[in-house]
């Protein structure tokens, strides 16, 4: 099931770079899950022209949609959406509550510089290393549990920030 609810902004010419919108993707757990969700994630971007955007994001959403398949039993769902100055957030739920480090905190200042040491000692590494690349890709990330009561599902949603990189001269300018 999809859920597409960008907001109407009536008759008229509008400029999609600040409408906000969002779009819901329900994954089952299926090998072919990560691959549609970068299909999916592709055309939201293109349609929205913020196609700057769309190897990193594939990248880091096929990352986060393959462990949350892997380390649940459960179906996911995946979450695109439109933040303020032409920034994406992408959110991944999942049925299992365990909310892996470090996403069980808020990034720090030199998490980058962390990253990076860990990507070093890691470099023979074969598997694990997908939230890492997350980690060193992303302009934000986190995450957080969702208990049951909280309409009707429980598990965790893990999310990252992509924002467009302005060049040292438009940011001058």
């Amino acid at each position: 099931m999809a859920t597409v609810s960008p907001q109407d902004s009536g008759p008229g010419p509008s400029d999609d770079a600040d409408q906000p919108w969002t779009y819901t993707l329900r994954l089952p757990n299926d090998p072919r899950a990560a691959r549609i969700a970068r299909v999916t994630l592709r055309a939201v971007l293109s349609g929205h022209g913020m196609t700057e955007l769309t190897e990193t994001a594939e990248l880091l959403t096929s990352e986060m949609v393959t462990n949350a398949l892997r380390h649940s039993d459960g179906p996911a769902q995946l979450r695109l959406r439109h933040l303020c100055e032409s920034r994406l957030r992408v959110s991944i739920w999942d049925t299992n509550p365990l909310i892996p480090a470090p996403f069980d905190t808020p990034p720090g200042r030199l998490d980058r510089f962390t990253a990076l040491a860990e990507a070093a000692a890691k470099v023979d590494d074969t598997n694990g290393r997908g939230l890492l690349i997350v980690r060193l890709c992303a302009d934000n990330w986190g995450g957080y549990p969702l208990a049951d009561d909280v309409f009707g599902i429980s598990g965790k949603l893990l999310w990252f920030e992509l924002a467009p990189h302005r060049s040292a001269f438009d940011i001058a300018a």
